[in-house]
């Protein structure tokens, strides 16, 4: 994982969501289930949050340099292509930062209570679940040492939250996982042009995760969806 990575870890979603609104003049407007699966693919595959929140820069600056301006921006897939190339001019230009020490970016308490309030949610579900609720109290029996490591501790909640994943899927009906694809291709048809095989494949996961959870009434496991 690299240094800058590292530095903006837990900041990341909120980062671009406020960034987002500033841009496009907006600070009320709501991202959607695909902008936080977008997030969240970028996320995942690394790209520096400079990389996101210039691309975004970018694509909007295009958007202004329109003459007809047929539409508003309503989703950060408007801005996966700008965000793509930042990313790849960045990864031939940026040096890698000397590593600092940072301190925790929330209170030992407030993770204790996340930590608690989830497992209460998962366990809730009952069947499979369970074993993940238990296993979700190990992880909160040793909070005050997970608190000293926290990337240590996101592997272990993403290690978790898979086996979640796995175990709500197995629950779902075939029309139910069909009616999923459906509403995700609905809302990326306008993008897909915009955006390469691999980020669309990064991005349809993302979104059908999250929404197979929020069906559930499942919490996201992850450090980042701490608020």
């Amino acid at each position: 994982m690299n240094e800058d990575w590292v530095y903006n870890y837990f900041n990341y979603f909120t980062e671009i969501e406020e960034h987002f609104q500033r841009v496009r003049g907006t600070s009320l407007f709501l991202l959607s289930p695909l902008d936080w699966s977008l997030i969240e693919s970028w996320k995942n595959a690394e790209v520096p949050l400079a990389a996101v929140l210039r691309g975004i820069d970018s694509a909007f600056e295009q958007w202004r340099g329109r003459k007809k301006k047929t539409q508003m921006v309503n989703s950060l897939a408007f801005c996966a292509q700008a965000v793509l190339t930042e990313a790849q001019i960045m990864a031939g230009t940026v040096q890698r930062p000397e590593r600092q020490e940072t301190a925790p970016p929330f209170p030992l308490d407030d993770l204790r209570a996340y930590l608690a309030g989830n497992a209460e949610l998962v366990r809730a579900a009952g069947g499979d679940f369970a074993e993940i609720a238990d296993g979700m109290d190990r992880v909160l029996s040793g909070v005050e040492e997970s608190y000293k490591d926290l990337e240590e501790l996101e592997r272990h909640l993403t290690v978790l939250e898979e086996k979640m994943v796995a175990a709500a899927r197995n629950r779902q009906s075939e029309e139910q996982l069909l009616e999923a694809r459906r509403q995700l291709d609905l809302q990326l048809r306008p993008y897909r042009s915009k955006m390469s095989a691999a980020q669309l494949g990064m991005l349809e996961k993302q979104y059908l995760e999250r929404n197979l959870l929020e069906k559930a009434g499942l919490p996201r496991l992850s450090l980042f969806y701490m608020r």
